[in-house]
């Protein structure tokens, strides 16, 4: 909506802050207003508030790549998780994101993993650290559906390691998904000493048949048998399929 003819376009220290605040968010500020908001020491200072500027649907492209260069991580991940930015903010934001993640202190890349937009969700599920996995595993936006599209051959240990302790270890789709992963893990040709009948059996990749376990116990009998036709290493359909006592 236009603004009022009562609306005092003016800046801090004139204008107070909070109103300030305000109007980085309005829908149509007059032409300049932005690029000399930008320009304001105290706001230079305070870089996250740099991301209301920046994301605006009204900021001059070169301004708003001038802003995104300067943005925290933590601004970045607002920007590329608010529906409401300028779509070249969001693109810029991830893009931002995918490069400064392996450089990112460990710290960092388990608090953006809880928040990361879902096109960081594949280089985050990648990540070798268990805690990062861990924090991932939380983030709220994760559906089931995109977390089973995640688990894919090779699975690693870590990854199984973190899935087992999350909040998904009872849900049957991720039980199925894990075996799934496992078992084209196992039969990997660099991975091909998994496949003697031992359940201690170590992979090259450091999997083991006792990963297997925990997502076993999720299934009943009926998946279980279902998931053990489907599965190739003998040693892991052994450990899936219900065995009767007695049976072979």
């Amino acid at each position: 909506m236009p603004p009022s003819p009562s609306t005092h376009w003016s800046l801090p220290p004139e204008l107070p802050w909070p109103r300030f605040l305000r109007l980085l968010r309005h829908p149509d500020p007059p032409p300049g207003w932005l690029e000399a908001a930008a320009a304001l020491p105290e706001l230079r200072k305070r870089p996250l508030l740099l991301r209301w500027i920046a994301q605006h649907p009204q900021a001059p492209a070169h301004l708003r790549a001038t802003l995104m260069g300067r943005l925290p991580w933590r601004a970045l991940a607002a920007v590329a998780g608010d529906a409401a930015a300028h779509p070249q903010a969001r693109q810029q934001a991830i893009e931002k994101l995918q490069q400064l993640w392996a450089g990112m202190p460990l710290g960092e890349r388990r608090s953006l993993a809880l928040h990361a937009p879902r096109p960081l969700w594949g280089l985050v599920w990648q990540a070798p650290v268990e805690g990062v996995l861990a924090a991932f595993l939380q983030h709220p936006k994760l559906g089931l559906a995109p977390l089973v599209a995640l688990i894919q051959p090779p699975l690693r240990p870590v990854q199984a390691e973190a899935l087992a302790a999350s909040r998904w270890r009872e849900t049957g789709p991720v039980a199925e998904a894990v075996l799934r992963a496992l078992d084209r893990s196992l039969t990997r040709p660099d991975l091909n000493e998994a496949s003697r009948p031992s359940r201690d059996t170590t992979s090259a990749s450091g999997l083991v048949l006792g990963h297997a376990v925990p997502w076993i116990r999720a299934l009943d009998d009926e998946a279980r048998i279902l998931a053990a036709s489907r599965t190739v290493t003998p040693a892991l359909r052994r450990l899936i399929h219900p065995r009767r006592d007695g049976e072979d």
